[in-house]
C-alpha cells in the first residue's frame, strides 16, 4: 500500500510540473508574439517596411526590406545591360557614397546603398554578384537587389519611378535617387543623371544623426 502511495504521489507531482513547464512555455511564446506585432506596430504608415517583398540579393540572400531597420537608405533602379542612364546613375550613387564616408565619420556604416533591378530575369544573383565585384562595389553597404516583376513594380509605385520595356534588351525608365530614413519612410528625392549631389548627401547625413 505505502509503495502504491509513493506512486501515485511521484505521478502527480510529474503532472504538476508538466503543467507548469507548458504554462511557462506558453506564457514565453504569447511575449515573443507580443514583441514582434509591437516591433510591427512601430513601423509607420508610410514605412516601406510593410511592403512584404522578398528580394534576393547579389550574395543570394533572400531579405525584406524590414531586414533593413535602423539603417538611411539611398536608393536607385536600374538594369545592368542598361548603357546610357544607369552608368551615370552608378557614378551618382559612388559619389553620393564618398562624399558621405567624408563627412559621416564611424556611423557611415549605418548607411545601405541599395540598387534594384527593373530587369530580374536578366539580372540573376550571379550576374548582380559579378557586376559588382567588377565595379568595386562589393563590400556590405552595397545591396544589389531582384525579384519578381510584381514586387518589383509595386516598389517602383512606392518611388513614383516608372519604367517600360521599350526592346527584348532595352527598358525607359526615371532616373530617381531616393533617401529611406531609418524607420523606411521616404524623406528625399532628386533627380539623377550628374546633378549636384549636395541635397541627397545633406539629408543622409542628417538622418544618420537622427536616433529613431
Amino acid at each position: 500500500m505505502k509503495t502504491l502511495y509513493f506512486i501515485l504521489l511521484s505521478l502527480l507531482l510529474l503532472n504538476c510540473n508538466n503543467h507548469n513547464s507548458n504554462t511557462a512555455r506558453t506564457d514565453t511564446k504569447a511575449v515573443a508574439d507580443s514583441t514582434t506585432a509591437k516591433a510591427t506596430d512601430s513601423f509607420s504608415d508610410l514605412s516601406v517596411y510593410h511592403l512584404p517583398a522578398v528580394w534576393t540579393t547579389q550574395n543570394g540572400d533572400n531579405i525584406e526590406l524590414k531586414d533593413l531597420k535602423g539603417n538611411v537608405l539611398v536608393v536607385v533602379m536600374i538594369y545592368t545591360s542598361c548603357k546610357t542612364a544607369c552608368p551615370i546613375l552608378i557614378k551618382d550613387m559612388r559619389e553620393i557614397r564618398k562624399r558621405v564616408d567624408e563627412q559621416a565619420g564611424d556611423k557611415r556604416k549605418q548607411v545601405k546603398y541599395l540598387l534594384v533591378s527593373i530587369d530580374p530575369e536578366t539580372d540573376t544573383p550571379e550576374h548582380l554578384k559579378a557586376f559588382a565585384k567588377e565595379r568595386q562595389m562589393d563590400d556590405e553597404q552595397w545591396l544589389f537587389l531582384r525579384s519578381n516583376e510584381e514586387q518589383t513594380r509595386e516598389f517602383a509605385a512606392v518611388l513614383a519611378v516608372n519604367y517600360k520595356q521599350i526592346s527584348p534588351v532595352d527598358f525607359s525608365h526615371s532616373n530617381i535617387i531616393s533617401v529611406f530614413n531609418k524607420k523606411g519612410e521616404l524623406v528625399s528625392q532628386q533627380e539623377g543623371l550628374g546633378i549636384d549631389y549636395d541635397k541627397t548627401v545633406e539629408e543622409t547625413i542628417k538622418q544618420l544623426t537622427i536616433n529613431n
